[in-house]
Formats: structure tokens, C-alpha cells, sequence
């Protein structure tokens, strides 16, 4: 299905100042209200500075307005949002080597040699996406076999989590890593077996020896990046996303894109620790920017690492590692300094905390913390992926949003599994339980680390099942939420995670007018149909910002 325009010069009015209102009718239109609950329409009409001004149900007189839009019946929704993503990152991983479809080592390697063949030019090959459990290796890969694809030049390849990261002997060399060099804090070299010869993979802070000697991207790199990241976040339906870990670089490239008028996502800004907050923002959070497109909220802050590099904070030993609890990459005490700071300028923190051990350190910090600091805080835990089931009802008691990712779910449960061994599961990727002891919850895809596709996520949150319909049942079904409450995590829900309600979000009057055009209901389709879901278009602020062929 194509949106036709009736008029050639529509486009132009939608460019200008002077827009003039438009209605878009036979649409099978569908939202959140105030109540959470769905509800439907068959038109909206939109004013000139694209905010909705009608929503209009069967039966309405539609108003007399400048043009009409004919939506040939397609299925219209709220814009969607990722309530966790690294915009950034997205559109780095669309310019470089991706490997997250690579099922083995060795078609990693085949794909890492192709990649550089094809690319002489570049003075480093650098990407990201491998996952050695995936590729059913049983360890880390080592420097030794990625000098098998790669050995004339640097070579730096992040894992899929974004929490290890694979180098070849060339790339330890520029960096000046030898067997002397010793693992930070919160961080780990790993070593070739029975020696302290580093293997070629560094986990966490430990990355930073190697990404200090990578060149960084220049201004007009990033520039094209996101680019390259709107394109991709429009194409899946998404209009809204929250930047984790938003670094003065990014920022300054997201204000350049606004300055011209190509900021076409609207970006809710987590910056990457409490001196770049600071340095970005100043004091206080930033206004919002470009007619809502852009808002310094607050700070990301890394608790610990991640299951599949076994970095995830534990209460117990892993049980495939024993003697390991992982990786606290902030102590109690800077975690409760940093928040105060934070508190003290309103801004929202938003701490990854993947273990339990993690997620009882950030809940009881925020409790003491609040106690100080009351009021509407929204206080985030990204990830929120392995919780003591103890510590579930701290979420709802100070107003905690879990900040999830439902296809983390069903990538990461048998690597859960045998991470913590079967008697320890209960409290993993928790939706239902947070929702029904009184907490809130907020989706998204942490893209690049997973797919930006938020009908995959819509599909996980509802099943518990994978694409293949695995396991049947659901993993631990209990967990799974209803149709309206996985469509509110990524649309209303999520913009409430980011104190943007109100503005975008929902298709209600004086909201921004964000929507995509589907070309199947979510409420009715299956399960295995949702994830095939097509977007047809998207709009942003009653402009259309992309289109299917």
C-alpha cells in the first residue's frame, strides 16, 4: 500500500512554517488512553505544527480542513519507542562489521576476512555482534584465531552485548597489551590457559585499554551515523528512542542534525556517566529541543556487566563458573554519590544492573536515596534482567520503572539457565510479577545488542517464545503480559520512562503527531504474524519520514 498525497503540494505545506491542517481518515486507528486500555478510532486531524488536534471514532463529522488523507484502510498506531537503545551505536553497527548472524566461529572468520577485503582502506576493522554461545563454543574466541582472518592490520570486535570485546595480536600491540599488563578494576584480560599471556578478549572496563587506542569517529562520521540510525529506526516504526550512555560527541552531532532540520527521531538523552551530564547539560536537564525532538533527561550509570560474559553482579556463584560472582563495575558507595548528584540537579538516573546481586544494590540505593530526594524522581533500572524475587517488590514501593528488553528474554534463557542453574530462575525477566506488585515497566530493544524490531519485542513480551515458537508454552510463562500492556511498554509506558507524556506517546489531542502505518492489527494477530508485521509508514511530528517501497 502506497499514502498518496491528493495534492503535490502537500509536501511542501508539511515542510513549512505554514503547514496547513490535514485529515488522515480511513485509517482502522488505535491507541492508549488515559485508562491503558486500547482504544480505537478511525481518524485523525492534525493542525499545523503537527500536533493531533481530532482524534475521531465511527459515526464523527469529519472537519473541513486544507487536504485529506486517504489511509486505504491500513492499521495506524502510535509511534513506537525504545525505551533503551544506543542510537549511536545503531548507526556505527549499520557502517562496520556486523557478526550477529553469524552461527559458528568459523563463518565469523570467513565473514571478518570478506569484510576486510572488501574494505582495504579502512586502518581498522571494527564491529560487534559475535556471541561465542551462540556459535556453541564453550569458551571465549582468542587473538590467535582472529589473526586467521586478519593479521596486517588492527582488528577490534565487540561481543553482541557490548560487554567484552575480541582483539587480534596486531590490535594488543598498538595498544601496548602484553603479558604485563594488569586487569582494572571492574574489569578483566582474559589469559591464555596456565599463563598470564592475554588471550585476546577484554571484558568490561578491562575494554578500555583497547578502545583508548582505536581512532575516534570524526564529527561528519558521526553525522552519518545517525543518519544511518534514523533510517533504520524508521523502517521498524520507531519515532522515540532513550540514548544510554549519550556522550558530548553524540550530542553535539544529535544538535547539529536539529540545527539543520534532519533530526527526524526524537531522542531522550542518558548521558554516559555524571561528567559528561554535566558537561552536556550543565545543572539542570536540557530544555526540550527542535519541537520535542531532543532532551538531555539524565544519566546512565553501569552497575555491572552481562550474563554472557559472565560480568553480571551475582548474590551467588555463577553455576558454570564457580568462585565467580561477576563484575561490580560501581561500588555501593560512588553509586549513592553519583545518584545524590544527580538527584541534586533533577536529573533521571537510569542504572543497568543485570544481576541480583546489582538489582538489590540499585533498589536499596534508591531507597535510601529517596528518602532524601522525594517526589516524581522515575527513577530507572535498565535491564533489570535477574532480580531475587525478595527484592521484586522494592520496584513498586519508591516508584521504580524496570526498564526491559523482552527479547532479551528469549535470546539470553538458555544462557540463563546455565548461568544460574534451574533452581534460580524465579525472578528472571520478571515483567508480570513487577507489573503485579505494583511497579512499572518500560520496553525496548537495547539495539545494537538486539534487533531495533519492535514487533519481535511485542511477540517475546506477549509468548515468552522465540521466532521458532520455542519453547512451547512460553518460558516461564507466568511472566508474560497482555496485548495492551506490552503495546503501552513500548509506546505510552515508554514515554512516561522518559517524563515525555503528554508530549508523544499516544494519539490523543495536543500530543505530537507520531504514528506508524501497519499493515496488520497487533491486538488480533498471532503471534508468528505480529513478527512479520510490515510498516507501511512512518510519521514523526505529522511528517512522513519514511515509506516502503
Amino acid at each position: 500500500m502506497s499514502f498518496k498525497f491528493l495534492a503535490s503540494t502537500l509536501a511542501l505545506a508539511l515542510a513549512s512554517p505554514a503547514a496547513a491542517d490535514v485529515l488522515i481518515d480511513n485509517v482502522e486507528g488505535l491507541t492508549i488512553g488515559e485508562d491503558g486500555k486500547v482504544k480505537r478510532f478511525t481518524a485523525l486531524v492534525i493542525d499545523d505544527d503537527g500536533t493531533i488536534a481530532q482524534v475521531l471514532t465511527a459515526g464523527d463529522e469529519a472537519p473541513q480542513t486544507d487536504y485529506r488523507e486517504d489511509g486505504e484502510g491500513a492499521v495506524m498506531i502510535p509511534g513506537l519507542i525504545d525505551a533503551h537503545a544506543h542510537v549511536m551505536g545503531i548507526g556505527i553497527g549499520a557502517l562496520t562489521l556486523d557478526l550477529s548472524d553469524t552461527n559458528s566461529l568459523e563463518e565469523a572468520l570467513d565473514k571478518i576476512r570478506a569484510f576486510a577485503a572488501e574494505n582495504e582502506a579502512r586502518p581498522w576493522i571494527l564491529g560487534r555482534g559475535w556471541n561465542q554461545e551462540k556459535w556453541g563454543l564453550g569458551r571465549f574466541p582468542t587473538a590467535a584465531e582472529l589473526d586467521r582472518a586478519v593479521a596486517d592490520r588492527p582488528v577490534y570486535l565487540q561481543r553482541v552485548d557490548g560487554h567484552a570485546g575480541w582483539a587480534n595480536t596486531l590490535a594488543m600491540e598498538v595498544a601496548g597489551i602484553d603479558a604485563r599488563s594488569k586487569s582494572p578494576a571492574g574489569g578483566r584480560i582474559e589469559r591464555i590457559a596456565g599463563s598470564q599471556v592475554p588471550s585476546g578478549v577484554f571484558v568490561d572496563a578491562a575494554e578500555e585499554l583497547m578502545t583508548r587506542a582505536i581512532p575516534a569517529p570524526r564529527p561528519n562520521e558521526r553525522d552519518l551515523a545517525l543518519a544511518e540510525a534514523q533510517k533504520v529506526l524508521h523502517r521498524n516504526g520507531i519515532t522515540a528512542a532513550a540514548d544510554m550512555g549519550t556522550m558530548i560527541e553524540d550530542w553535539q552531532a544529535y544538535r547539529r542534525a536539529g540545527d539543520k532540520g534532519a533530526l527526524t527521531l526524537r531522542i531522550m538523552a542518558y548521558a554516559a556517566g555524571p561528567d559528561q551530564m554535566e558537561l552536556i547539560a550543565g545543572a539542570r536537564p536540557s530544555p526540550w529541543l527542535y519541537d520535542d525532538k531532543l532532551r538531555m533527561n539524565g544519566i546512565k550509570i553501569y552497575l555491572d556487566g552481562a550474563l554472557g560474559s559472565r560480568g553480571a553482579w551475582l548474590k551467588q556463584d555463577y553455576a558454570d563458573d564457580p568462585g565467580n560472582t561477576g563484575l561490580p563495575l560501581t561500588g555501593p558507595a560512588k553509586l549513592r554519590n553519583i545518584l545524590v548528584r544527580a538527584a541534586q540537579g533533577n536529573f533521571q538516573p537510569a542504572i543497568h544492573a543485570i544481576g541480583t546481586a546489582a538489582n538489590e544494590d540499585a533498589l536499596n540505593a534508591v531507597a535510601e536515596i529517596a528518602e532524601s530526594f522525594p517526589g516524581d524522581r522515575r527513577w530507572r533500572i535498565e535491564h533489570a534482567q535477574i532480580v531475587d524475587p525478595a527484592d521484586l517488590p522494592k520496584f513498586a514501593q519508591n516508584g521504580v520503572i524496570a526498564s526491559m528488553q523482552p527479547v532479551h528474554q528469549t535470546s539470553d534463557r538458555k544462557m540463563a539457565e546455565a548461568r544460574l542453574g534451574p533452581d534460580r530462575l524465579d525472578g528472571a525477566y520478571a515483567w508480570n510479577s513487577i507489573l503485579e506488585l505494583g511497579g512499572r515497566l518500560a520496553f525496548g530493544s537495547d539495539a545494537p545488542v538486539e534487533s531495533p524490531d519492535p514487533f519481535a519485542g511485542l511477540a517475546a513480551a506477549i509468548t515468552r517464545t522465540d521466532a521458532d515458537g520455542e519453547p512451547f508454552g512460553g518460558w516461564r510463562p507466568e511472566e508474560r503480559v497482555n496485548r495492551e500492556q506490552a503495546l503501552a511498554g513500548f509506546t505510552s509506558d515508554a514515554a512516561f520512562a522518559g517524563f515525555a507524556e503528554g508530549r508523544f506517546g499516544r494519539l490523543l489531542p495536543g500530543e505530537r503527531a507520531d504514528f506508524v502505518l501497519i499493515d496488520r492489527d497487533p491486538m488480533l494477530a498471532s503471534p508468528a504474524e505480529l513478527r512479520e508485521t510490515r510498516v507501511l509508514e512512518t510519521w514523526v511530528g505529522g511528517r512522513k519520514v519514511y515509506e516502503a517501497d
